[in-house]
């Protein structure tokens, strides 16, 4: 199909945030009688899935420290929920397993989903948390585990197959996706409003609003805008840091051991949840060498060919060009002996697996805001960014309140992620996870 001139909404990105906001925002505008489909245009410049959200790991949860993260990501479970077929979702739920030092956060985290309405059991103490691990996994062995937060909902999602799912979608409420289309420049004109999208493939005007869901790319939009890469940050107490630069870069950890399935399953043979675990005790390979002494942590889960999972990210430098969709790989050398350790910690099934890690394309590189979490709101008059700083996966609900921004109204989720928080200091909590999305 050749590219149009005009088009009245102009979505970039055919990732999970492009295709979910172009799909809902298609159906909002037939429901309310506003338009339909036919006026929503997505380009993606190469094709729906190939960037972050064709490798995720697929994780769905919503152990999260900040309120505003797990209020916008109750209603994100509900989108994926809401079709778990076309979605392709395994509600298995989640487990977030922690240290000490991280029993107030998952205490609050799950005083917090009580209140909301989002199912979950906390367990507190080393025993209690051993007996009702070794109630799902017999040869749960993890040491220097205090609390659990044991979310009923959650638990993930085949990437690639649920990107599929919303192309499916899009397609039945009559969406042009355009692949192939790479996004050249974005003409600003002189009221600050975005006039055009302009393409390798020629130049679309904007009819009425553009959205940008570029994932690891949002430096680049960013740029394209003429946004500031620098920024003050005012802090809750009234001091400001000066000049933090507004992205930054982490490699994602994230591997597989290719195994049978059927080796990570519940002590009834059912699919289980996703685990995630942290913990101060010392990791330690199969053959005794000292992995570290700190506080550590991984995730993995039951995937088609094995288990998947991950670990923290690293930080690297923003002044290379990166690719965030590797063919293989970013994971840092010394990841598969880390990660296969802390599988083998945690249960004894895994004893042994290091042989079996395979080198998979998975990880990527993750564009990280100021403060380490999203940025959902109006960059110009007409364009409404979805930065989501690496939490995008699982956020598929986000389109869903962006479209209702687009069709007028206001989303009391979205509204804690305006860029206009790091000017007023309502910034979020950090929690005393490892990983810098929490």
């Amino acid at each position: 199909m050749s590219l149009p001139v005009s088009a009245r909404f102009v979505v970039v990105g055919a990732g999970i945030h492009g295709l979910s906001t172009a799909y809902h925002l298609a159906r909002e505008l037939r429901l309310r009688g506003l338009g339909s489909g036919e006026d929503v245009l997505v380009l993606d410049k190469s094709h729906p899935g190939a960037g972050a959200s064709g490798i995720a790991c697929g994780v769905v949860r919503n152990n999260y420290f900040q309120p505003a993260m797990s209020e916008l990501m109750q209603a994100c479970v509900e989108v994926w929920e809401s079709d778990p077929v076309a979605y392709h979702y395994n509600a298995v739920g989640y487990i977030a397993l922690g240290a000490n030092v991280q029993e107030p956060d998952l205490a609050e985290t799950f005083e917090r989903q009580e209140r909301i309405g989002y199912r979950s059991e906390l367990i507190v103490g080393a025993d209690a948390v051993d007996d009702h691990m070794k109630a799902i996994f017999p040869d749960w062995r993890a040491q220097g585990v205090t609390v659990c937060l044991h979310e009923q909902q959650g638990g993930f999602a085949f990437n690639l197959d649920s990107v599929r799912g919303l192309v499916g979608k899009c397609e039945s409420e009559s969406v042009t996706i355009l692949s192939g289309v790479e996004v050249l420049e974005l003409e600003v004109g002189s009221d600050d409003s975005v006039h055009a999208v302009v393409t390798d493939r020629g130049r679309v005007e904007v009819g009425e609003q553009v959205v940008l869901a570029p994932g690891p790319w949002a430096k680049r939009f960013w740029s394209m805008l003429g946004l500031p890469a620098t920024i003050d940050i005012h802090l809750p107490d009234g001091e400001v840091v000066r000049d933090r630069p507004m992205w930054t870069y982490w490699n994602l950890q994230e591997g597989e051991i290719r195994v049978d399935a059927a080796l990570f399953a519940t002590a009834d043979g059912g699919a289980p949840p996703v685990v995630h675990l942290d913990t101060d005790a010392p990791l330690y390979t199969d053959d005794g060498r000292l992995v570290t002494d700190e506080l550590w942590g991984i995730y993995y889960k039951r995937d088609r060919n094995g288990v998947q999972g991950g670990a923290s990210p690293l930080t690297v430098s923003d002044d290379v060009v990166l690719d965030p969709y590797p063919q293989t790989t970013n994971v840092d050398d010394g990841f598969a002996d880390m990660w296969c350790a802390g599988l083998s910690h945690a249960m004894s099934r895994f004893e042994g697996c290091r042989p079996a890690y395979e080198t998979a394309r998975s990880g990527g590189v993750g564009a990280f805001t100021a403060d380490n979490f999203p940025v959902f709101d109006y960059v110009k008059p007409n364009a409404y960014g979805i930065f989501d700083s690496n939490h995008g996966y699982k956020m598929i609900g986000v389109g869903r309140e962006v479209a209702r921004v687009l069709a007028g109204d206001r989303s009391d989720l979205l509204y804690p992620f305006r860029f206009g928080r790091f000017e007023s200091g309502d910034l979020h909590p950090v929690s005393h996870s490892p990983y810098p999305w929490s």
